[in-house]
């Protein structure tokens, strides 16, 4: 398996308040674990909810769950981490109103879990580019109910609405996901920096170079900048690297 993972500040703003992680190692229960999260609030509060949320969370992954699932464990990290997030924004008035989303994934049996909230988006590159999560935001529940056309121009302008985040409830619910993996499958983990900025076109044919995967993942944020760079960018690219024997 390989994988790599970059965030960048973008062109327009002052701060990053993405944070990321990808760990290809074993960790507790889990054989390997990736992260981006997407913070949301004040001057400080959305790099502090975003970097909180991924730390606590991989301090959760490290013990062993003997007893449950990957689904399940994923799921209990999510809840245990979301409270304590909510509880410390409502103990300091700095960081009132903070929040983040989370796309997370781990691999283990040739299957891929994920686990998401939010805007922040994985996608499977098999055949064509496929998104695999379901954004949280008030114009895709618009899209679902036939009232607003994807795209449109008041799409565009309310796209960065989210329903749904990590800290602006003391419960949140999570959205889970399962795929069995089969060779020559990438996953590309984003925030909305990235899809915002680049269309699927475009992204499909930068992950289907014959650059190193490095490579590819780096372009991936130097074309959200060359596209005008309007919010931080987040990129986690693996290539599981599944082999027929595995399947």
């Amino acid at each position: 398996m390989q994988a790599y993972a970059f965030t960048d500040v973008g062109l327009s703003r002052s701060m990053n308040q993405d944070y990321v992680y990808a760990s290809t190692a074993p960790m507790g229960s889990l054989d390997n674990l990736f992260i981006v999260a997407d913070g949301m609030g004040g001057h400080k509060a959305g790099d502090y909810a975003s970097r909180f949320v991924v730390e606590n969370l991989v301090s959760f992954f490290e013990s062993r769950f003997p007893d449950k699932d990957i689904h399940g464990i994923l799921k209990d990290g999510v809840r245990r981490v979301n409270r304590d997030l909510f509880h410390k924004a409502n103990r300091n008035p700095e960081l009132s109103g903070m929040g983040t989303t989370l796309v997370m994934a781990t691999i283990k049996g040739g299957v891929l879990y994920v686990a998401n909230i939010g805007d922040s988006r994985l996608y499977l590159l098999r055949g064509e580019l496929q998104q695999v999560t379901k954004d949280h935001s008030y114009v895709e529940e618009l899209v679902a109910l036939g009232k607003m056309k994807r795209g449109s121009w008041d799409y565009q302008q309310k796209k960065n609405i989210i329903t749904r985040a990590m800290g602006t409830g003391e419960i949140v619910d999570v959205d889970l996901f399962a795929l069995k993996l089969k060779p020559g499958d990438y996953i590309l983990m984003c925030s909305d920096g990235l899809s915002n900025m680049v269309d699927e076109f475009e992204i499909e044919y930068v992950i289907r170079t014959e650059e190193e995967l490095k490579k590819r993942a780096k372009t991936l944020i130097e074309s959200a900048n060359r596209n005008g760079g309007k919010d931080n960018i987040s990129v986690i690219l693996i290539d599981p690297q599944i082999s027929e024997v595995a399947l």
